[in-house]
């Protein structure tokens, strides 16, 4: 135990790290537990992240009454929890420990930390603590059947050492759960079905199920480790240092060390070190790790890459934008252990259903146990016996499972895509979207205009394009740019004498010649064909902004620029159409420009619209009964993102698209809204399919044990084996893939 001072907690939420434990109920019960510990005002605890927040309360009561329950208790990276660190995945893994029948015996001859893992990744699992009280209760069994063998006449007497070996650490468990507030645990539930057993002579067969319930622990706690290590993989994939620039030469620095400004250099084949910018160097960058694409992304001076991403072709000088604790797989990856730590709605409701369950469990043995013998005059052992398999087949583990594995594995897969669900809620909401409204401008579009059509003489096209932007060229402004883009390659020419002008256009001597470059409100006295009329009305009315290129007072050509479509915007609508949710677009842009983006994606459009307008018109969609997504920005959408069932914030990795909205698509891919919807369907279906396992698994076995079928050696695998297969099922979604991905 790494508690050192008996210090009260800060006032606010502060996180530990609890070891060992395998599913939704060992949660409540160290939750349970903490709440009982004085001054504890507020308490959580999630399974799958193996967080214990808490709010108020001394710290070394708070361990000890985890301990007590069999669990290992960390505070030495205990913090507000909404500052744990960046790299607790990584360094705090080996406090991610599986299983309940931890003892402080056990934890003093294991590694480092004095804690046992089980989790891939952590060593062999065969040397863990509690693999090695398997292997000692299996031997002693073994030895039993042996001696019992030769020496007839010892009885039942080996056999109660064997069980004795795995029992009595499971016996003081249940205790110490009992004295905490949780009395109907499975270790309560195995005490007394493997007692009940000694008394009416089945020593033998008790022994067996206590070990084969061991066994099915240590492989609950091997799966409850592979749900865990999926997000947290991650954060492996940065390195661990970086070459940095240190008066004028590069040197070796801990990754962890790097702060915004520093300048780093990048060589074909490593990975990356920290969020950043480019500042020299085109390469290829592999973002497969980060961002799920297949194809490596060209990246040259001014744009973004991300740590953990592997630099393919050439060197890279890259001044960094982010330290450790703040890079997009960090955050990605404390986002998602908080989403992972809230509830979804159907997580709760089994959790209550489950407080129920045991208790009525307990009356279910005690009445079959003995409501034969009083009123049938039936065989009071044979029915006792029958009463403890309906203990071990009443065991609520796999079916409280069910939901946060399913949950967890969800969330990571969807991470690992750069789809980042905050919670079980919305994982859960996503599946009933039935209307979604889009923002346009950075949305459906790109967010930038691009040249869209050059009207010039034949053979005229390229030198229009390269007058324009030689005029262009010192322009900041997006439409200058959109012109000097498409020009790159073309002949350069020089321009002087340029000047803007007012409400008009810009204008100056290209080649000796006065050329300008006129909205059509500012061609004044020139003369305008009927065919350059119409051109300019139809590109109007395609929502385009048209500039007319005027040499020596004569117009020479027409360029036409627009916000362009996202390359992937109709293929997304189509998969949403297929999915049955409809797409209707919001935005504050001219009703012409809307109305030609709108009719190439053959959606609906609502233009020219203030941001309380969207808000309303997603409250008119809710009150025709649609269940409405808002996909936006996450800064102009707000009030409509907050007025949705879901807010979907679009972003590269930004703070905004990480930190609005209840789920945001990191990588502004349109693709990934309706792959969020189908990962949220399949999420679901798991979750459905555990609880069928569950629950029908226990139903089959719980008819078979009362009609004196199967006995306690069954029941208890219908027990740990529905955990383990429930586990197992979740586990698949880690495997998730969008359709044709």
């Amino acid at each position: 135990m790494s508690v050192n001072t008996g210090e009260q907690a800060a006032d606010g939420p502060v996180r530990y790290r609890v070891g060992g434990m395998d599913c939704a109920a060992c949660a409540a019960k160290v939750e349970r537990a903490v709440a009982r510990v004085p001054g504890v005002a507020e308490v959580d605890v999630s399974a799958v992240t193996g967080a214990l927040t808490v709010r108020g309360g001394d710290r070394e009561a708070i361990g000890r009454q985890v301990e007590a329950l069999g669990y290992t208790f960390d505070a030495g990276d205990a913090g507000p929890s909404r500052a744990a660190h960046a790299h607790e995945g990584h360094d705090h893994e080996g406090h991610q420990h599986e299983g309940h029948d931890h003892d402080h015996a056990d934890h003093a001859d294991d590694d480092a930390h004095g804690h046992t893992h089980t989790a891939p990744g952590d060593g062999p699992w065969w040397r863990t603590a509690r693999a090695r009280l398997v292997f000692l209760c299996a031997l002693a069994l073994a030895a039993a059947y042996g001696v019992t063998l030769l020496a007839p006449g010892l009885g039942h007497w080996p056999y109660l050492v064997a069980l004795s070996i795995g029992l009595v650490p499971i016996a003081r468990h249940a205790w110490a759960g009992a004295r905490a507030g949780t009395p109907f645990s499975i270790e309560t539930l195995m005490t007394i079905s493997a007692v009940g057993a000694v008394l009416i002579g089945a020593t033998e067969e008790a022994a067996t199920v206590v070990l084969l319930f061991m066994v099915g622990e240590l492989l609950e706690g091997f799966a409850a480790g592979r749900a865990r290590a999926g997000i947290n993989g991650l954060t492996r994939l940065v390195p661990d240092t970086a070459l940095k620039e240190i008066g004028g030469a590069l040197r070796e620095t801990p990754a962890n060390e790097l702060v915004p400004g520093d300048i780093i250099t990048a060589r074909p084949g490593d990975r990356i070190a920290a969020d950043g910018v480019i500042l020299n160097g085109d390469s290829s960058i592999d973002e497969a790790p980060v961002t799920g694409e297949s194809v490596p992304v060209a990246r040259s001076p001014g744009e973004r890459v991300f740590a953990g991403t592997i630099n393919i072709d050439a060197v890279l000088r890259i001044e960094v934008t982010a330290r450790a604790a703040d890079n997009t797989i960090a955050r990605i990856v404390r986002l998602v252990e908080e989403a992972q730590a809230a509830k979804a709605p159907t997580e709760r409701f089994i959790n209550r259903f489950a407080a129920r369950y045991t208790p009525a469990v307990l009356v279910l043995g005690a009445l079959v146990a003995t409501l034969p013998p009083l009123l049938g005059g039936a065989d009071w052992q044979t029915w006792i016996y029958r009463g403890l398999a309906v203990l071990l087949i009443g065991c609520p583990c796999a079916l409280v499972i069910s939901t946060p594995a399913a949950v967890a594995a969800g969330l990571s897969a969807g991470a690992r895509r750069g789809l980042l669900i905050k919670g079980g809620g919305v994982l859960e909401g996503l599946q009933r979207i039935t209307a979604i409204a889009f923002d346009k401008t950075g949305t459906l579009t790109r967010g930038r205009p691009v040249v869209t059509d050059v009207i010039a003489p034949p053979g005229e096209v390229d030198t229009v394009l390269a007058l324009a932007a030689a005029l262009e060229r010192g322009s900041s402004h997006p439409l200058a740019q959109a012109i000097v883009a498409r020009a790159e390659g073309l002949p350069e020419h020089g321009a002087s004498t340029v000047k803007a002008l007012a409400g008009r256009g810009i204008s100056g001597i290209v080649d000796g010649r006065e050329t300008a470059l006129l909205s059509p409100h500012g061609l004044g006295t020139l003369h305008v064909s009927a065919e350059h009329a119409d051109a300019i009305a139809a590109l109007n009315a395609e929502g385009k902004t048209v500039s007319a290129l005027a040499v020596d007072g004569r117009i020479a050509g027409l360029i036409a620029l627009r916000d362009g479509l996202r390359p992937d915007a109709r293929p997304a609508l189509e998969k949403l159409k297929a999915q049955g949710v409809k797409a209707v677009m919001l935005t504050g842009d001219n009703r012409i420009a809307a109305d030609a983006i709108a009719g190439e994606l053959g959606i609906a459009v609502h233009a020219e619209l203030l941001p309380q307008d969207k808000s309303h018109i997603v409250r008119a969609l809710q009150d025709a009964g649609e269940v409405v997504a808002k996909v936006g920005d996450g800064i102009n959408d707000a009030p409509a993102l907050a007025a949705a069932d879901i807010g979907i914030a679009m972003g590269g990795g930004t703070d905004v698209a990480l930190e609005t909205a209840d789920a945001a698509v990191l990588h502004a891919r349109m693709n990934d809204i309706p792959d969020m919807l189908a990962l949220s369907r399949a999420t679901m279906a798991n979750i459905r399919q555990n609880i069928t396992l569950a629950l029908g698994l226990k139903a089959v076995f719980l008819v078979t044990t009362i009609a004196g079928v199967t006995g306690l050696w069954p029941a208890i695998l219908a027990d740990t084996g529905a955990t383990v297969l429930v586990t197992a099922n979740a586990l698949r979604l880690l495997r998730w893939r969008p359709a044709g991905a």
